[in-house]
């Protein structure tokens, strides 16, 4: 990736001229056929797969710089590659090669009194822009899931994946060749300057049709606050477990677990443990002994640290908090209603799980709480795209409007009116 004196252009000429290019792509990737754009993405698997030794040592570059800026750990995770999770990224992209192709798919037809045939059909987007920070895996997410819908895409990583980042779209880009569509199709902006951020956000003299972002609560913020275009927001992941108090231990101590340590830096990792009050002294203090002895750091409210002295205190911005990290947050609260006060009143309306056996407590914490994503007896971990059986996913849209919960395929289309008629005019 250049830097600005390396460009040696303008940003807002640089960015225009990638907009131009995604539009004149889009038309003709909006029309290709799904034999072509599963080929594109068969040889896209392949070719990550071919270049994994490029791929880690372009990796290599990015983490030491990374360290030497001062990363946190949980950065680190996420920027991270080896050959399991370069391996994972290839099958992804084929689980996204096999999914059925969504454009033209109908989605609902009826008839009129007078005649006239109604049909609901689905179309791309257009063109998408993503902006994110730290994983080079969204590059590919991101670019295998635009193209299946039928949409151009303008990626613009973080530069502290560039190196990773380039690696990845090369191999991306070989995939649409083999397959003859047009290479513009997937672009990454090649400056690191974050001016090309704010030409993104203006919507490129109207060659940007939504925007995703992918971050911190700092980018996030700046994109809703700036963007001229609609954006699918993926916000913090402010996730909550919950333990009832019908809740199996054996399971809540397996969940609690997973759902905090399994990968501490994304966005389904569990950052605050509510237990029922009821069984506090049954299940809170195995429940954080297991926590402890993974490397958990525990913050409790005064009542937590009664029973369990080696939690440290939890300060109020602790419930509000996602640590990315091996921390987690622990309060006692009053049954099924107290956890929904709680997690209404902090929540990033992410992810949400509840340990229960009392079907009542489910779907009271299923009916009331308004988070993307609820899971029973479940670990927050599950609150992925691919783990929902969409080959993966550019984020976990935390909106109402259009997209909500894991953005795949579906989510990059919109729809359009077909209607036939046989010479109907208005009366």
């Amino acid at each position: 990736m250049l830097t600005k004196a390396e460009a040696g252009t303008d940003i807002a000429k640089l960015m225009a001229e990638i907009g131009a290019k995604a539009r004149a792509a889009s038309g003709p990737l909006a029309i290709a056929s799904a034999e072509r754009k599963h080929a594109a993405l068969v040889a896209m698997a392949e070719a990550l797969i071919r270049r994994q030794d490029e791929i880690l040592a372009a990796n290599a570059i990015d983490l030491a710089n990374a360290q030497e800026a001062g990363l946190t750990s949980a950065m680190l995770d996420r920027l991270k590659l080896d050959s399991g999770r370069i391996g994972a990224m290839a099958d992804g992209v084929r689980a996204i090669a096999e999914l059925k192709d969504p454009v033209g798919e109908m989605i609902a037809e009826w008839d009129r009194p007078n005649g006239l045939h109604i049909e609901r059909v689905r179309t791309p987007l257009g063109i998408v822009g993503v902006i994110y920070e730290s994983r080079p895996n969204v590059t590919a997410d991101a670019g295998a899931l635009c193209l299946k819908s039928g949409n151009a895409v303008i990626l613009r990583g973080g530069s502290d994946s560039a190196q990773s980042t380039a690696v990845i779209h090369a191999a991306l880009i070989e995939g649409l060749k083999a397959a003859g569509l047009p290479k513009d199709a997937i672009q990454i902006v090649p400056v690191t300057d974050r001016a090309a951020v704010g030409e993104m956000l203006k919507g490129l003299s109207g060659n940007i049709d939504v925007i995703i972002p992918r971050g911190g609560k700092s980018l996030v913020a700046r994109v809703q606050s700036e963007a001229r275009v609609p954006v699918f927001a993926h916000l913090e992941g402010l996730c909550h477990l919950y333990i009832d108090r019908s809740a199996d231990l054996a399971m809540a101590r397996r969940i609690a677990v997973n759902a905090k340590m399994r990968r501490t830096g994304i966005c389904g990792a569990a950052e605050t443990l509510l237990v029922d009050r009821a069984v506090a002294a049954t299940h809170l203090v195995p429940i954080l002994e297991d926590l402890r002895d993974a490397g958990c750091e525990i913050r409790g409210s005064d009542e937590v640290r009664t029973l369990f002295p080696d939690a440290k205190p939890a300060s109020e911005a602790d419930w509000s908090t996602e640590y990315l990290d091996s921390v987690i947050s622990v309060a006692l609260v009053d049954g099924v209603g107290g956890a929904i006060g709680h997690i209404d009143r902090y929540s990033s309306h992410h992810t949400e799980a509840i340990i229960a056996e009392d079907a009542v407590a489910v779907e009271r914490f299923f009916n009331e709480i308004d988070s993307a994503i609820l899971l029973h007896n479940a670990s927050t971990q599950f609150a992925d795209g691919g783990e929902f059986g969409m080959g993966a996913e550019i984020g976990i849209a935390t909106g109402k409007m259009h997209a909500r919960g894991p953005v795949g395929v579906e989510q990059l289309t919109s729809f359009k009116y077909r209607v036939r008629g046989n010479g109907q005019t208005r009366p």
